[in-house]
């Protein structure tokens, strides 16, 4: 299923009435999840909005396995985030950091105040990462009644990854063969597959990021025209529609269990 109307779905917040949203939230161990996306330039061949596009489908996915037992509901997601290195091939809305980490507390604030238990940050963009990490340590200390939770949903992805993947390492960074797989599956007519190219990641710290879904410890800030000509980093040549249904199923088996235990934990 492809979830392209906001609000459509049972479990999502843009759809309920007021008084709705206020029951959800207020029967035991309620969660509430926020996904968090970008509007930035991914290669030739996919849309701008991609990462927003990715971990709202996620979200929804993995939403429509627990509602039957959990009281869920998903936010419409953050559309833009923080993304200055991929300015210089166009196409990017970013915001500044400080202006993003106000935006995620104060929609964080003011959902929580409707009663619910729990609340994911789903995030879908690897660089609003470290101000992930941080709304979920701000916003859990100003909203201690609340578990607070933050995650990358393709870091769930290290557990099977070897599994279903054709590249080496490094064939799977940004706009590779990882999230074409999964829009091709999830919104082929946004994918120009004739326009696919891309170039393998090659850090040269190997104390840092290796791939979407292989990292290390060491930070390090880069434009990305360092990294690729064309701004996606990988190969989305080995990408198919097959592996990003695949890819999706094993995610959502990995989310599913997230959600059901932030459910059991706070009901």
């Amino acid at each position: 299923m492809v979830y392209e109307s906001i609000g459509s779905q049972p479990w999502s917040w843009a759809g309920k009435t007021s008084s709705e949203v206020r029951e959800i939230a207020e029967r035991d161990g309620s969660v509430l999840v926020v996904p968090i996306g970008s509007i930035e330039q991914h290669g030739n061949h996919m849309p701008v909005a991609t990462d927003t596009i990715l971990v709202d489908a996620v979200a929804q996915h993995a939403a429509e396995r627990v509602a039957s037992d959990v009281p869920i509901l998903v936010t419409p997601p953050v559309w833009s985030g923080y993304s200055p290195h991929h300015m210089p091939f166009g196409g990017t809305i970013t915001l500044e950091f400080d202006d993003m980490l106000d935006i995620v507390e104060e929609i964080a604030d003011s959902a929580l105040d409707n009663g619910f238990d729990s609340l994911l940050l789903l995030n879908g963009h690897g660089g609003n990462g470290p101000l992930v990490d941080s709304a979920t340590s701000t916003i859990g200390t100003e909203q201690p009644q609340a578990e607070v939770l933050g995650l990358t949903y393709f870091q769930l992805a290290a557990s099977f990854v070897d599994d279903v993947r054709d590249t080496e390492i490094g064939g799977m960074a940004h706009a590779g063969e990882f999230e074409t797989s999964l829009m091709l599956h999830l919104r082929p007519e946004l994918v120009k597959e004739d326009r696919m190219e891309g170039t393998m990641m090659d850090e040269p710290y190997p104390q840092s990021t290796k791939d979407l879904v292989v990292g290390g410890p060491l930070s390090v800030y880069r434009d990305f025209t360092e990294y690729s000509a064309s701004g996606a980093i990988g190969d989305p040549t080995a990408a198919s529609a097959a592996k990003g249904e695949r890819i999706l199923e094993l995610l959502c088996d990995e989310l599913e269990d997230v959600l059901s235990r932030m459910h059991e934990r706070n009901k």
